[in-house]
């Protein structure tokens, strides 16, 4: 009787193994997680496309690339839509990295290296809230990219 037994467990695996491996590669992803994104949705006030963009490719680039450099974010873009809607935002500033890991830094850390850029967090709040004369910020987003196999 174990022999028999013994016998159907072993055929049973050899049938039942590459089943189970077909059905593995079928379900399998055709995608992996690839970095993430963080995307500002800046709506600029009439007459002051200009003006944030000033603020876009001088101040606002050489903190990316200063984050760049310090390893904390992998790269950024900007967009700029072509017809915005009426309440839409008209440029989007992306920030990417490597993965959500990435973001996760010590707030110490972080301080410490707006004191760097800025002087202190005091300066830096108020040339944000200053910003508010020429634009509106109009909602983020935390994107994960993905990356097909």
């Amino acid at each position: 009787m174990k022999r028999r037994v013994a016998a159907f467990a072993a055929l049973f695996a050899l049938f039942a193994f590459p089943a189970f491996a077909a059905s593995s590669t079928a379900n399998a992803r055709g995608y992996d997680n690839g970095p993430v994104w963080d995307i500002a949705a800046i709506q600029t006030k009439d007459g002051y496309f200009d003006d944030y963009m000033k603020f876009v490719t001088t101040t606002w680039k050489t903190q990316q690339e200063a984050l760049k450099k310090a390893g904390y974010i992998t790269g950024y873009k900007v967009y700029v839509v072509a017809d915005p809607r009426d309440g839409e935002p008209d440029i989007y500033l992306a920030t990417e990295f490597k993965n959500m890991a990435a973001m996760d830094v010590p707030l110490d850390e972080m301080d410490a290296f707006a004191r760097k850029m800025f002087g202190s967090i005091e300066t830096a709040n108020k040339q944000q809230a200053d910003r508010g004369t020429i634009r509106t910020i109009r909602g983020n987003m935390l994107m994960r990219e993905i990356v097909f196999k």
